[in-house]
């Protein structure tokens, strides 16, 4: 794959209108979202996200790039508390350049996880810790209610007793509706018994194991959205997007134009209507670029071509 940098630079100037808008809607709940939105891992230090060592991003740059991806129409933004670096976070950019926040603006936020001050990811929370980590996320974002929280876990073990806990903070006014992040189709349907689930946010991408695609369907058979992380970025994860671009990438991206970054988000979004795209960055120009993939229409032949590529390519 090619790196961000080299794949937009092949991008030509992206279409006047741009607007995340052209993506078409969802519905996570009783919230409707554009379904190209924006993901805020990589707003607070430059170079891999959690890299340790890594300096902090510009303030200034990350606020121009949240007001202007609200600008272009993006009104769905994952973040998490423990997006953070030293100096940086996430939620408090959201806050600091959004606030107050616009009416049709949902954001999405993630517990589970848990990282020390200095940087380093600690045993995920205990359900006794889950409260906790749901009143940091309306501290540093500034709200009295969190629009959708997702549960993000590791492994197969149960998650009633925690997936309960956030069920009673929904009861009790805290959060609007329940998510769940990196989990198995399973999960979802214990989860489902206790309190309604409106979105699963999972690794997928271009050359998706069978599995994946699965799940995905099965998603969308039951309403609930499937979003995506690491579409553009595959075997990169934080990192982002790392090494030789598959070639029948390359030659779609070229026979459009664009970037195959562009190419990979429109793809996914191909996938089905209840697909949603959170692409992060902290460059104004890869925001543009991302958020210009909403108008992209791939042609049958173009999904057949990228249907081919393999997952370890």
């Amino acid at each position: 794959m090619t790196s961000t940098s080299s794949a937009t630079s092949m991008a030509s100037t992206p279409p006047l209108a741009v607007t995340a808008a052209a993506s078409g809607t969802w519905r996570l709940g009783d919230l409707e979202v554009n379904r190209l939105g924006f993901g805020a891992m990589r707003l607070t230090q430059n170079g891999p996200a959690f890299a340790p060592g890594a300096t902090p991003g510009d303030r200034g740059r990350a606020i121009a790039v949240l007001r202007r991806a609200v600008e272009l129409g993006v009104n769905h933004i994952d973040t998490a508390a423990f997006y953070f670096s030293p100096l940086r976070s996430a939620n408090e950019l959201i806050n600091a350049a959004l606030a107050p926040y616009p009416d049709d603006l949902v954001i999405a936020t993630k517990v589970g996880p848990g990282r020390a001050l200095s940087g380093e990811f600690l045993p995920h929370a205990t359900p006794g810790q889950l409260r906790g980590q749901v009143e940091e996320n309306l501290r540093q974002l500034g709200r009295d209610h969190l629009d959708v929280v997702n549960l993000r876990i590791v492994g197969t073990d149960s998650i009633a007793e925690r997936f309960g806990v956030l069920a009673e903070l929904r009861e009790a006014g805290l959060i609007r509706h329940l998510g769940l992040s990196n989990v198995q189709p399973e999960h979802l349907a214990e989860a489902r018994a206790i309190a309604p689930v409106v979105c699963v946010q999972n690794l997928y991408g271009l050359g998706a194991r069978p599995e994946q695609e699965a799940f995905l369907r099965t998603c969308g058979e039951q309403g609930v959205a499937y979003v995506p992380f690491y579409s553009i970025a595959g075997a990169g994860r934080e990192a982002g997007a790392s090494g030789a671009e598959h070639p029948e990438v390359l030659r779609v991206a070229r026979a459009h134009g664009v970037g195959t970054a562009g190419i990979r988000l429109a793809w996914t979004l191909h996938r089905g209507p209840h697909v949603l795209a959170i692409p992060g960055t902290g460059n104004p120009d890869h925001l543009t670029a991302n958020v210009a993939a909403a108008s992209l229409r791939l042609s049958g032949e173009d999904l057949a071509v990228l249907d081919s590529v393999g997952r370890d390519d």
